[in-house]
């Protein structure tokens, strides 16, 4: 789950490797004698007019506002900083489409043929608690996947791959999860922490002006993130590379369906998509549970 970017951060990312997880794992193929049967995956097709795509237009003309004004204002949108402050813990519950999407694999005649999956959609867990700990449990095929971290380490438990072992994360996924702003965004008391933002002019998302910024974190990685004109709510953010086909293809995350959660405005609908890839994956809350009572034990694996 690799979403808050819910409220801004924690939900894109955990769901975004487990997403690619479950692909592998439901990814159907052909077993024929010779040639072995295809391994399935994601059909890379050349860029074309979609979310990310879209018709480049002049960039929208908006009154003029300081880095800090925007941050205030969105801040302000998302419920204010000490609405922020008092949550301690937050559950989300939902569905993760698994993203249909079109694939290669041999058929029982030995030819090479196209095939396009249909979404399946996986219902979720994800839990977030101070300072830096989550959890996301994901229900596939009748089994439940579990990914943890505590702040400092990780472990995945993935038995739809067979894999009935807890597993301590990669060296990437635990920079990357280290990495991670937390509940409260990449901009929220942004210098405190490393990160310089820097106003990087405005845009259209979706038809809707926003104001583009960049944000440089305390490794020196560079994100952009996109501001409604008028809410002030984030829209659209980058999200963390791909590799297919050998390459890296860029990844853009939308946030849309903001709703008021106890005071707090949450996104209810996340949309993530892959350069060069037809299909998106979107992310549905149906709940946010503020302050649950999550002891720390739910946060590493089990002894």
């Amino acid at each position: 789950m690799k979403a808050s970017r819910f409220s801004g951060p924690i939900l894109t990312t955990g769901l975004a490797c487990m997403t690619l997880q479950v692909h592998a794992a439901a990814s159907p193929s052909t077993t024929v004698a010779k040639p072995s049967a295809a391994v399935a995956k994601p059909h890379v097709v050349p860029p074309k007019p979609t979310i990310m795509h879209s018709k480049v237009v002049a960039a929208p003309v908006l009154p003029p506002m300081t880095v800090q004004q925007i941050i205030d204002r969105h801040v302000a949108a998302r419920g204010g900083a000490a609405a922020w402050k008092a949550v301690l813990s937050i559950t989300f519950k939902g569905n993760m489409g698994a993203g249909g999407t079109v694939y290669e694999a041999v058929s029982a005649k030995r030819s090479l043929e196209r095939k396009e999956r249909p979404e399946v959609l996986l219902p979720f867990t994800l839990s977030s608690k101070r300072p830096h700990k989550t959890r996301l449990e994901l229900n596939f095929n009748g089994q439940t996947a579990v990914q943890v971290y505590d702040g400092t380490a990780g472990y995945k438990y993935r038995p739809f791959m067979g894999r009935n072992d807890w597993e301590p994360y990669s060296a990437d996924e635990t920079k990357l999860a280290a990495a991670e702003p937390g509940m409260d965004g990449l901009l929220v008391d942004a210098a405190s922490n490393g990160r310089h933002v820097e106003s990087a002019g405005t845009d259209m998302v979706e038809g809707n002006p926003a104001y583009r910024l960049r944000v440089t974190r305390a490794d020196g990685k560079v994100l952009r993130v996109w501001i409604d004109a008028k809410s002030f709510l984030e829209t659209k953010e980058d999200g963390a590379p791909r590799k297919l086909d050998a390459r890296m293809h860029p990844v853009s995350i939308y946030l849309r369906d903001y709703k008021p959660e106890q005071g707090l405005m949450i996104a209810h609908t996340v949309e993530t998509e892959v350069q060069g890839v037809a299909k998106t994956e979107k992310i549905t809350v149906d709940s946010v549970l503020v302050n649950p009572k999550l002891d720390d034990s739910q946060f590493t694996k089990p002894k």
